[in-house]
């Protein structure tokens, strides 16, 4: 493949069954900068995309079903590569020849100008060795496995893509998108940018962040330990006194045991786990009921509209107001709070 020696190569790299989102949403921002740059400067082809298989077949079958070819493979690209992106990534179903490819993925560090990844392909990176001590991002549902699996990644699951030197990670299957925007707008500046968002109609910048979308309290199983006899019955007094001392009235046990109880139960402390469950209460009543943002502060035990946007803002960086307008869609007009 011949490219032009001003045209950016951005090489998508595809793990199989990946969704088809994460290579249409980067390579649509790629296509429109280059025809806005056309337009504007008269330079030809600014950005060129391939897409390429990570298991080196001619096709890519998406989660979707469908199919994208690619008559190269990762053997056949001829640099410069200017951007290498990695989306997609396999957890049940090794790729064929998977020592080669993460060799490759690592020596490729050093050779492109930038380096990122998609949603889950952070892992691709991070197996790779190029997380190391890096700060990165992942789908939030996947963060908690990345920390576990590479404690020397600087995970952040609250940013839909994260910088560090040259490598760039996104969060989300759609943070893809957010993330090619900052890339056009850091090679051809704002205006190229936010040409390309108004005609895909996207934020230039996403307001809020990935935490917003994601689950507050941890992902286990509360039917067993302490949580098991008192999860629903907290659900039930979220306005009410749920102090460690009324939580360990109502477990019969005593406040210390408590406390050491469900922490060693839940990873959390009761008053942490108390804040996230009213969080979560919430914002399920922000999403599915017309109750104006103080009457759900009253419910759920959060106090007034200062504080509750307080805990919002701890916990989900977004305001509870911010977070009706994205996702309610009962109300045509919100509060604000």
């Amino acid at each position: 493949m011949d490219t032009p020696a001003q045209t950016k190569l951005i090489v998508i790299v595809a793990f199989p069954d990946l969704p088809l989102l994460e290579i249409a949403g980067p390579g649509d921002v790629f296509f429109h900068a280059s025809k806005a740059i056309k337009e504007k400067s008269g330079l030809e082809n600014a950005y060129e995309v391939l897409v390429v298989s990570a298991d080196h077949s001619d096709r890519i079958v998406t989660r979707s079903g469908i199919t994208i070819y690619s008559p190269e493979t990762i053997e056949n690209i001829r640099l410069p590569i200017d951007t290498l992106l990695i989306a997609g990534y396999n957890f049940d179903k090794e790729l064929p020849d998977a020592n080669t490819f993460y060799d490759w993925l690592a020596g490729m560090q050093s050779k492109v100008r930038r380096i990122g990844s998609i949603c889950v392909g952070t892992f691709a990176l991070a197996r790779a060795g190029i997380l190391d001590k890096k700060a990165a991002t992942t789908h939030w549902e996947r963060s908690g496995r990345l920390q576990q699996e590479y404690p020397s990644i600087k995970v952040d699951s609250s940013q839909f893509f994260i910088r560090d030197g040259n490598i760039y990670t996104a969060g989300g299957i759609s943070s893809g998108t957010d993330l090619s925007l900052a890339l056009v707008e850091e090679d051809f500046g704002r205006d190229i940018a936010l040409s390309v968002a108004r005609h895909l109609v996207l934020y230039l910048k996403r307001p809020g962040y990935q935490s917003q979308f994601g689950d507050l309290l941890p992902a286990r199983e509360f039917d067993h330990g302490v949580l098991s006899k008192l999860r629903d019955w907290m659900v039930n007094h979220l306005d009410k006194d749920l102090s460690v001392e009324q939580l360990a009235l109502q477990g019969n046990m005593s406040p210390r045991n408590f406390a050491r109880t469900f922490l060693k139960d839940t990873g959390l402390t009761p008053a942490k786990f108390v804040e996230k469950l009213r969080v979560e209460m919430a914002r399920k009543l922000l999403e599915d009921s017309d109750l104006n943002i103080e009457q759900i502060a009253r419910r759920c035990g959060l106090g007034s509209l200062v504080s509750m946007r307080r805990v919002f803002l701890r916990n989900l960086m977004v305001t509870p107001s911010d977070y009706r307008r994205t996702f309610n869609t009962i109300l045509g007009n919100v509060e604000m709070a």
